[in-house]
């Protein structure tokens, strides 16, 4: 038994194609979806997707949030952006992470932390998709 799995962003189609299990990181936490698993619509959090393939090896797409379908083994990811950890650049996703900690730093008011933090939040989801799980 596998799943379908296809990954949108408005700009193109990221992943198509069968896989053995996924860990989705939802607004309610992570969720891991194997063959079989129960219908549901979620909002998807900015993280880290992380996919398993048929021969046990995991890949991953760093998610800027979004929705997520699953129904008779089809998963759906809409998202907002997305990138193959494959394709980030590591010491480019580190710079960033580090303008948007130092951004933080600096912030005034209210709204620049706010802003900060989902800079950060963003920048680190990059970092942790560039080194799939063992």
């Amino acid at each position: 038994m596998t799943l379908n799995l296809c990954v949108l962003t408005p700009n193109r189609i990221l992943w198509d194609s069968e896989v053995k299990e996924i860990i989705l990181p939802t607004n309610s936490g992570q969720i891991g979806v194997l063959p079989n698993h129960a219908s549901i619509v979620t909002t998807i959090d900015i993280g880290v997707l992380r996919i398993r393939h048929f021969n046990d090896q995991w890949f991953t797409i760093a998610l800027m949030g979004g929705f997520t379908r699953i129904r008779n083994n089809e998963i759906t990811i809409l998202a907002t952006a997305a990138e193959k950890g494959s394709d980030i650049d590591p010491q480019e996703a580190q710079q960033t992470l580090q303008i948007a900690e130092d951004s933080l730093r600096k912030a005034e008011d209210k709204r620049q932390r706010i802003e900060a933090k989902l800079a950060i939040k963003r920048a680190s989801t990059r970092v942790k998709a560039i080194n799939p799980i063992s």
